[in-house]
């Protein structure tokens, strides 16, 4: 008689794999939890390697002292997780401080105690209901650290914006939705919650009229070419600033947009890859930019000679006088005291970006053709941000029709055929 044929045993630490009912594979096994206890954590895959996987990498992350969040951790011991163990490695350092800050400030204090597996959508709402309603200096007890608002009896209500309240909420879209990843959450209660939309800031870019205004008014100033750049071709500050000359083309006419000059707490002023994979980008030179940057190069080689030793060779097209980069922050601050000197109308360094959209749109330019200049990952995002110049420019095409089609029977003084378009 044969005897029957041993199942192979487990390997230390493997933990438990079996087949569910529903064909699934499920393994199980103890990993350090995100509150410093050891607990069970169950994983999940069409077959059995692939569950075998899932249990493995986490046992992996936890033999090295890495946290695993599980579902009945607390949701403010897997947010915590979340940022120091997955967040971390996807994000931009900037974009991540950003986020800390808001699961500090408002999402640990306001749901931190919950836990992960029991969290609902009515939680939720009205755990961003509050935000929208409490006073933020009372919460995070700034009254009284400051001794006044609800400190001295006279209550500030200093409310998020809903700008913020949206923000946060998407900090926790994207914490929970790992978890479903993970296999931690069956579904993202978190979706189900529909915060109120904001209105978009308002932006005032310029006129051809002032957009003509302002180069007249920057050609006696040092960055002059910066600020054609910027409102010739739609740049971003940060590429601006993160421009080297190997970039340029001037014989060409072209610029290669590779990185972007941020400060950030770790690296302080530091190059960093563009904000998306779509923004990193080879655009065309308008003849006017490529003369005024030939004159800053000249201008730069004056100031290397006159700076000497103190010169900073870093390569940047736009620099201080003795070659370093300039923050971001006091080319913030330059631009308004230039718009103040030359007694143009004051408007944000990025609304210049803006102007350029506006202005192509006002022209005919292709929607295509913009998007792919100003770097945006997805067209609707263009279509989005500049809707209300195309609906003017679809009035204006629908007068100029209701124009063609009048009859002489017509009275001029007729509705526009735009008035009845709904």
């Amino acid at each position: 008689m044969t005897a029957p044929k041993r199942k192979k045993a487990r390997a230390n630490g493997e933990g438990t794999i079996y087949q569910r009912k529903d064909g699934r594979w499920e393994a199980a096994g103890y990993v350090l939890a995100a509150n410093g206890t050891r607990k069970r954590v169950r994983v999940y895959g069409s077959t059995r390697r692939e569950a075998a996987d899932k249990l493995a990498e986490k046992i992996a992350d936890s033999n090295r002292g890495l946290p695993v969040a599980t579902a009945d951790s607390t949701v403010g011991d897997y947010l915590t997780y979340w940022l120091g163990s997955v967040a971390v490695h996807r994000l931009r350092e900037n974009t991540h401080t950003r986020y800390a800050a808001c699961v500090s400030l408002h999402l640990i204090p306001g749901l931190g105690t919950k836990k992960v597996a029991r969290l609902t959508a009515k939680d939720i709402r009205a755990f961003l209901d509050r935000l929208r309603t409490t006073c933020q200096c009372c919460t995070q007890g700034l009254d009284t650290e400051r001794n006044r608002c609800c400190a001295v009896g006279e209550c500030c209500q200093k409310q998020l914006s809903a700008l913020t309240v949206t923000y946060v909420h998407s900090v926790l879209k994207s914490a929970l939705e790992h978890a479903v990843r993970e296999d931690e959450l069956p579904r993202n209660v978190a979706r189900n919650v529909k915060t109120t939309t904001h209105q978009p800031r308002r932006f005032r870019p310029l006129t051809a009229v002032e957009a003509r205004q302002f180069l007249d008014a920057t050609r006696a100033d040092r960055l002059h070419a910066l600020y054609e750049l910027a409102l010739r071709t739609g740049l971003r500050k940060g590429e601006l600033l993160g421009l080297h000359w190997e970039d340029l083309d001037l014989d060409g006419g072209t610029a290669s947009v590779r990185r972007s000059l941020q400060r950030t707490q770790s690296s302080g002023l530091t190059t960093l890859p563009t904000k998306t994979r779509a923004s990193e980008r080879r655009i065309a030179l308008p003849t006017e930019s490529v003369h005024s940057l030939k004159s800053h190069q000249q201008r730069q080689e004056v100031e290397r000679k006159a700076a000497g030793v103190s010169w900073k060779d870093s390569g940047l097209v736009f620099t201080t006088p003795t070659g370093g980069p300039i923050d971001p922050a006091n080319m913030t601050r330059r631009f308004g005291r230039f718009l103040d000197s030359a007694g143009l109308r004051r408007i944000r360094f990025h609304d210049l970006r803006h102007s350029t959209a506006t202005l192509l749109l006002e022209q005919g330019v292709d929607l295509v053709v913009i998007k792919e200049l100003l770097g945006h990952a997805h067209i609707g995002v263009t279509a989005g941000v500049y809707a209300h110049v195309r609906l003017r420019l679809q009035r204006q095409a629908i007068d100029t029709l209701n124009s063609a089609l009048r009859t002489g029977n017509d009275s001029p003084d007729d509705p526009p055929a735009a008035a009845i378009v709904h």
